[in-house]
């Protein structure tokens, strides 16, 4: 393939409606217009005269067009029209393609022959010819502009002169742009058919769908009116009175509760991959006797699936299997999803996805394959494994091979960090090398240069050919252009996984990232065809796109989950509730005055939202005011108005001391409000913020400042990335200072007492304390030495020897009895099975972290009945958050569903969860 991704791309799955016999037979000559329904035919003969065969020849093979199109048009443009055409120049390349088959358009604006020129390839790269002249004098403009994407399927042989061709085009769905475009198009002569039909429709569904919320607006509030009264108390706090703790028993606790099963919507059967039958039914491998724990029945079928995996085979001729989705055609292998053939045999992807539950032991089952099959796949390739990993567990990969591989057989560990990059030109004679994500974007940094192309020379993590690279919560390289996915993918080996219990975070755009580490084949490592392949017609309901996704998933992902009969993990069963707790009056009167500001910034927000986005920080800082009071007063500042107030006028802020610390603030909230990058619409991986004040991934706004050299937002100026902004703290958790004394207490920090110091409380109880804010833990810690709580504590401004002290600690030390956990510390990679409690301090409306940090407690290992409390203030945005999060888990079950929506159709999806909150 091209190293470049190409501008646009031509899709031959059969999306929307396939041509008719008709519509393929096109005039040589001429123009043909549609039928209304957003079909155009424009075609033109071949050239009649050898010298333009000639300058046609030359010019197809002229250097590709290097400009690329953002992934997010991809993911959120709209089909417009159809149009029949055909590719022309065949006769002079080589390009190899079938009926229906998937290829790439390329734009070539350096063609000294036709500035219009417009090249077709197959999904391997290799020219097939390009498209009519009188065709690209119209579309080519559009494609320059970026205002139109094409896709589309071959829809006939490959002729001695030409090859008929549906094209698709796609352009954006933002409401104005969108007008704008469909009358210069209308002007051009350009298929809009399809456009227009789906505004109808979907003016249709506003005005249905405003109907049913007004009326289910009505009978929320006759229910909410019925119920005032019913809502359960937390007695002791509702006077307003002392701030003192009286011990009550766990049975009275929980007579004050609701129970509370945030996963019950996840048990729906998940539709893509092996069902829990075939999963059941998988063949088992032998332990390696280097192996001094025994696998469970279900981790043995793991490794065999595994040990499969590493040495897969192409479908032998007459088969009717299909592998990695290649296809054997005849002599010839055919990949189902892009129609791509090949005489030649198609690489496999060695390796895949292992998707189990958390807690399921996906480490030891790599432990265990790391012994089973550790001879050199190829004779270039070394014996060593790398692991990448978060940095706060890799001395949990380390003890984890320390505790499962008997002595006798101990496999040679290097930890790549730090000091341990001294050993970087022996890392061949490791069996294993544990590294960073960091690490390794840190070195594909360097391995780039000040050019940005790769240097010749290749030293530490990407001078070796490993056995096999690992990657640990793998869904962190789900962002293809950052620097980490971009290593991960440049790294040699002879085979690849990917960990992770959410292989799918936010689309599927996810799952392509993973596929491209894996090194899928057939056109599927690009973005485009991936998309195009499987995505779009996923979103629109196609059945085969259904059928190709269940045969992907099957042959490169294995996932098991905790309810399924056959895992037999006997975990002890785990209770959630929610406890209801009431403010004091003075902690209501603070909470009604921000509430009452967060409406009234809203509404100044929604009014105005055409002059700048800069208020939209305003709603942020009075919603995070709202939601900390429910915790304590002192946690609330004030933070962003002054700096607001200069933007507003200036614009841009000089990068002063003084306004570099209030930028950081500014990101700070946008963090702390999970808010996502404006540009990929994921959330905020490596958050950095602008002059102007816009947060962004690192990766993305790193690549519109090259290009164009201004904020993708507001147009401001950015000369270079110098000018952005890092948080302050690590993880983007809270650097706020709070005045901390033991006289400092809080409805909810009593509430959290009362729990910890029930009796009744099973013997040797430990509790994990989760919270947004470690300055709320700042808060907690007088209260438990005032109560003689013994605890420790674990955030992200910790370095590794004292997490692993922390660590430690609550598991060996029978009087610690409480962690304090930061919650953007603990949603990943730990393992805190010593306690069997968990309190969730706090909530915001991504359900998913909150998840992974429960299951850092009840996971394979632990041993006693588990509980899990959520801390909610009555009456409060608190309450309103368990509705969204109800939502996003509905949205969750279907995740392989989900659509993608355009930029301003996910600002108002955001907009509307506020709106919510506020209600």
């Amino acid at each position: 393939m091209a190293s470049k991704r190409p501008i646009s791309l031509v899709d031959l799955t059969g999306d929307g409606e396939p041509p008719t016999d008709a519509s393929r037979k096109i005039a040589r000559n001429g123009l043909q217009l549609g039928d209304g329904q957003g079909f155009v035919d424009l075609t033109q003969g071949e050239p009649s005269t050898q010298m333009e065969r000639d300058e046609e020849l030359n010019a197809m093979q002229s250097i590709q067009d290097s400009q690329e199109l953002d992934d997010m048009v991809y993911l959120t443009s709209e089909l417009y029209g159809h149009l029949e055409t055909k590719v022309v120049g065949v006769r002079f390349y080589n390009g190899h393609a079938t009926v229906g088959e998937c290829v790439i358009i390329k734009r070539e604006r350096t063609n000294k022959y036709d500035s219009n020129a417009v090249r077709v390839d197959n999904v391997m790269g290799h020219q097939i010819g390009h498209l009519p002249r009188v065709l690209v004098s119209r579309l080519a403009p559009y494609m320059d502009s970026n205002e139109l994407m094409v896709e589309g399927t071959l829809s006939g042989e490959i002729g001695s002169y030409d090859c008929p061709i549906t094209l698709r085009l796609f352009g954006t769905s933002e409401p104005e742009a969108q007008a704008r475009l469909l009358e210069k198009m209308q002007r051009d002569k350009l298929p809009v058919g399809v456009a227009k039909a789906a505004i109808r429709k979907r003016k249709q569904d506003d005005a249905k769908r405003a109907k049913e919320d007004a009326a289910k607006a009505r009978a929320n509030a006759r229910a909410l009116a019925q119920q005032e009264k019913g809502k359960p108390m937390f007695a002791n706090l509702a006077s307003g009175g002392e701030q003192t703790v009286q011990t009550e028993s766990l049975d009275e606790l929980l007579s004050q509760s609701i129970a509370f099963n945030p996963r019950e919507t996840e048990k729906i059967v998940e539709k893509f991959g092996m069902d829990e039958t075939e999963l059941s039914q998988m063949p088992m491998a032998d332990c390696p006797v280097e192996l001094s724990t025994q696998l469970l029945p279900y981790q043995r079928q793991g490794l065999a699936w595994m040990l499969n995996r590493e040495s897969p085979s192409l479908p032998e001729e007459g088969s009717d299997e299909i592998v990695q989705l290649w296809k054997r055609v005849g002599k010839r292998y055919m990949n189902i999803a892009t129609n791509y053939t090949s005489s030649k045999e198609p690489p496999l992807a060695s390796g895949g996805i292992l998707a189990d539950d958390m807690g399921l032991g996906k480490t030891i089952q790599i432990i265990a394959l790391i012994l089973a099959n550790s001879a050199p796949k190829t004779p270039k390739s070394s014996r060593a494994t790398l692991i990448i990993s978060p940095l706060g567990v890799m001395s949990n990969w380390r003890d984890q091979i320390a505790t499962h591989v008997l002595d006798k057989n101990a496999l040679r560990v290097l930890t790549y960090h730090g000091a341990g990059k001294k050993e970087g030109a022996n890392l061949g004679q490791y069996d294993v090398v544990i590294t960073t994500y960091g690490a390794l974007a840190s070195e594909y940094g360097q391995l780039l240069g000040p050019t940005g192309k790769l240097a010749k020379t290749k030293k530490g993590l990407f001078s070796l050919h490993w056995r096999r690279v690992v990657l640990d919560e793998g869904h962190t390289i789900r962002t293809p252009k950052t620097k980490a996915a971009r290593a991960a993918c440049l790294l040699e080996a002879g085979s690849r996984w990917s960990l992770t219990g959410t292989p799918i975070v936010n689309n599927l755009k996810d799952l392509y990232s993973q596929g491209k580490f894996i090194r899928l084949s057939g056109g599927l490592e690009d973005l485009p065809v991936f998309h195009s392949a499987l995505i779009r017609p996923l979103n629109a309901g196609d059945e085969n796109a259904s059928l190709l996704l269940q045969a992907l998933m099957a042959t490169i992902c294995l996932r098991r989950k905790k309810d399924m009969s056959f895992v037999n993990l006997r975990l002890p069963p785990m209770e959630s509730h929610i406890l209801h707790v009431k403010f004091l009056p003075h902690e209501k009167e603070k909470y009604e005055m921000f509430e009452a500001e967060a409406k009234g910034v809203f509404m100044d927000f929604r009014s105005n939202n055409k002059k700048g986005k800069s208020t939209y920080s305003h709603v942020l800082e009075v919603l995070l005011r709202l939601r900390q009071v429910c915790n304590h007063w002192k946690l609330c500042h004030d933070r962003v108005k002054g700096l607001m107030d200069l933007i507003e006028k200036d614009k841009v802020v000089q990068l002063t001391p003084e306004n570099i610390k209030a930028l950081q603030t500014v990101l700070q909230l946008r963090i702390e409000n999970q808010e996502e990058c404006s540009i990929c619409l994921e959330s905020l991986d490596k958050p950095v913020i602008t002059p102007c004040a816009h947060a962004f991934d690192y990766a993305c706004i790193e690549q519109a400042i090259e290009r164009q050299h201004r904020c993708p937002l507001c147009r401001a100026e950015i000369k270079d990335c110098s000018a952005l902004v890092s948080p302050a703290v690590e993880l983007g958790e809270d650097s706020n200072e709070v005045d901390v004394d033991s006289d400092s207490s809080s409805s909810k920090i009593q509430a959290l007492i009362k729990i910890l110091t029930a009796k009744g409380q099973a013997p040797g109880t430990k509790t994990v304390v989760f919270s947004q804010w470690t300055s709320f833990l700042d808060l907690i810690e007088p209260q438990l030495a005032l109560n003689n709580i013994n605890f420790a504590r674990i955030d992200g401004k910790m370095n590794s020897a004292k997490r692993d002290a922390a660590m430690r600690k609550l598991t060996l030390d029978p009087e610690c009895t409480v962690m304090l956990a930061s919650l953007n510390v603990c949603s990943v990679g730990l393992n805190l099975v010593a306690a069997n409690q968990v309190i969730l301090a706090d909530s915001w409306w991504a359900p998913a972290i909150e998840d992974q940090a429960v299951d850092r407690v009840y996971r394979l290992g632990q041993t006693r009945p588990t509980t899990v409390w959520r801390l909610v203030m009555e009456d409060s945005i608190e309450d309103r958050v368990l509705d969204i999060q109800k939502e996003k888990r509905t949205l969750m079950t279907t995740a392989f569903q989900e659509k993608a929506g355009p930029k301003d159709q996910v600002q108002r999806s955001r907009l509307a969860d506020l709106e919510k909150l506020l209600r």
